[in-house]
């Protein structure tokens, strides 16, 4: 079972998959809200329902695979709808740099001794097949296919790697756009500058639950203009999903909702082999297990 977002951009309807076949999620998100909060659900609970921290921190996510089992749940026509982000209103999204030792190499830079750890903004977040628009300005708009995961639940100050996993409710195929030369051209670096930008972080199209994928061993791809750029496997991350939840817990609290992203492999833009992105471009990605993204470039 996968979980997703339909609908027009703020106006998603949240939503379970089961093979080809969507559940309206809008009856039980409103009810496990209610329920958090001692209330009843009414029309309020029910336009505001969506795939969000309360619903992941509530159990949602089981409390979904449940409903559809008992037959609770009322089946959608989801034929035309646009896939939105599979998550909504994330409080932060963090961002781990040069995690695959050949993309710190083409980046011209040694592998990170620790995670190299930035931010983009949460209003970056779009969905998987909404166009890329260039900012004005940039000459060196470049892809990034990386691995997200979603925190399920609060996190701060691990003990132990060995209990991230207990915090990460699921993981999505991510786009972690960059403008080059507004993140390493100017003073200092100005990572998040260069990473921010309105869209820059297509996202989708599914949401699949920690216990349903190996992130531990996973293939993820781009191309552009329908000819391969990367092509990796998580496997090769220099820091893993434990280590990566770990770390970041140690110097910040992970709340419910919010967006990891792991690193991205070699075969970007930036390496000098590729031309960087132009109007007119067709972006994919795509993680085998998470689906795949589609994105057409434009001015």
């Amino acid at each position: 079972m996968r979980f997703a977002r339909l609908g027009r951009p703020g106006d998603e309807i949240p939503v379970l998959l089961d093979g080809d076949r969507a559940f309206d999620l809008r009856p039980l998100v409103a009810e496990l809200r209610s329920a958090a909060f001692g209330g009843t659900v009414g029309g309020a609970e029910l336009a505001s329902a969506d795939l969000d921290g309360a619903f992941l921190a509530a159990g949602g996510l089981a409390a979904a695979r449940e409903a559809r089992a008992a037959g609770r749940l009322t089946e959608i026509d989801a034929a035309g709808l646009r896939v939105g982000a599979p998550i909504a209103r994330p409080s932060a999204v963090y961002c781990i740099g040069m995690n695959y030792a050949a993309h710190a190499a083409e980046s011209g830079a040694e592998p990170p001794a620790e995670p190299v750890v930035f931010m983009k903004a949460p209003n970056t977040i779009v969905g998987p097949d909404d166009a890329i628009a260039i900012p004005a300005g940039s000459t060196k708009t470049d892809w990034e296919v990386e691995l997200g995961l979603v925190i399920g639940t609060r996190t701060d100050t691990l003990d132990d790697p060995a209990r991230a996993r207990e915090h990460v409710a699921g993981y999505v195929v991510a786009n972690d756009l960059s403008e080059r030369d507004w993140q390493l051209g100017r003073v200092g670096g100005q990572w998040t500058l260069g990473k921010s930008a309105p869209g820059f972080c297509p996202l989708g199209p599914w949401l699949v639950p920690g216990d349903a994928f190996d992130a531990d061993d996973a293939r993820l791809r781009s191309w552009v203009n329908g000819e391969p750029r990367q092509d990796s496997r998580t496997s090769d991350l220099i820091f893993g999903i434990d280590r990566i939840v770990w770390e970041l817990s140690r110097f910040l609290v992970l709340e419910p909702g919010d967006l990891v992203l792991t690193g991205t492999p070699e075969g970007v833009a930036l390496s000098g082999r590729f031309p960087y992105l132009a109007p007119g471009d067709v972006v994919e990605l795509e993680i085998d297990g998470l689906g795949r993204q589609r994105q057409e470039v434009i001015g």
